[in-house]
């Protein structure tokens, strides 16, 4: 059996899909704070489960009978630290077999502050003396992506990224991962440093969207703080604003950058690249 956590959110349902592709629904756990949200998935006969990153009885109910566990971080930048903890105490005391966490790339050096939280997750299984990999994820294209229609409307992308190289790959690679690690055999101790094939500045992102739309778009790099309010002032809430500009400023300095191509390898096909992805972006325009 295979619990999945996170299993409604964007990355968790795109591992369920890849997973099915080779398991029998019925093999598969679905751990979710809100079943409601996944009835599609159990209309498929996968298992659904509450569990929740903050009720550690949740998560012991969650794990029983699990040979592997996937432990998607939580979006609660803050509190993931003692979150993931529970998880990791939940699955030492149901025995699973591996426990595969989502960590973020060269967690050990990265340049950003997201990293913390990761490194005491890592130290946290580290001594729990549980079996597990990680996968230390790169950026998602999507957390561009996102931006096409803004871009579009202003004819600039900001960031404060500045030259900055990023090896971001799609969620559906980092989801195809997960799944191959959860169904491989002999993982334990493994850590696995995953982005994509190829690079991009975001001055190279704004000119491929320019291209792709046949519109005038410019990369107008800007320094965190400005960078931070205007993200506020478009609407976003301060943290995750903060978040995004300090990331960007971590990509200046090189974390979000990896040219192993451990994540295609494992995959076993070349990643998503990131003019696909733009592509993607128009196309659901109209």
């Amino acid at each position: 059996m295979i619990v999945v956590t996170g299993a409604s959110g964007q990355l968790g349902r795109l591992v369920i899909a890849e997973l099915l592709k080779s398991v029998p629904a019925a093999e598969l756990v679905a751990a979710v704070r809100n079943p409601d949200s996944v009835a599609d998935l159990a209309a498929q006969g996968v298992e659904v489960r509450k569990a929740d990153y903050n009720e550690p009885a949740t998560l012991k109910a969650a794990f029983e009978g699990a040979n592997k566990v996937l432990l998607i971080s939580s979006s609660e930048v803050g509190q993931r630290a003692p979150q993931h903890a529970n998880v990791i105490e939940a699955a030492k005391k149901a025995e699973v077999g591996l426990l595969v966490y989502t960590s973020i790339l060269h967690a050990d050096t990265t340049p950003l502050p997201l990293g913390l939280e990761h490194r005491q997750t890592e130290a946290k299984l580290a001594g729990s003396g549980l079996p597990h990999a990680i996968l230390r994820n790169g950026w998602y294209s999507e957390n561009y992506t996102a931006g096409v229609p803004v871009a579009l409307q202003f004819g600039a992308v900001m960031g404060c990224a500045g030259d900055g190289r990023i090896s971001s790959a799609s969620r559906a690679d980092y989801a195809a991962a997960a799944a191959a690690v959860l169904l491989a055999e002999e993982q334990a101790g493994k850590v696995y440093e995953l982005a994509g094939d190829d690079f991009y500045t975001l001055g190279e992102f704004a000119a491929e969207i320019a291209a792709q739309s046949g519109k005038a778009i410019s990369y107008q790099d800007l320094p965190e703080a400005e960078y931070q309010q205007a993200l506020v002032g478009a609407g976003l809430p301060e943290p995750i604003a903060t978040l995004l500009a300090e990331s960007d400023t971590g990509a200046s300095k090189g974390g979000l950058f990896d040219d192993s191509k451990q994540l295609s390898a494992l995959i076993g096909r070349p990643t998503t690249p990131m003019v696909e992805s733009i592509q993607l972006a128009l196309a659901s325009l109209g």
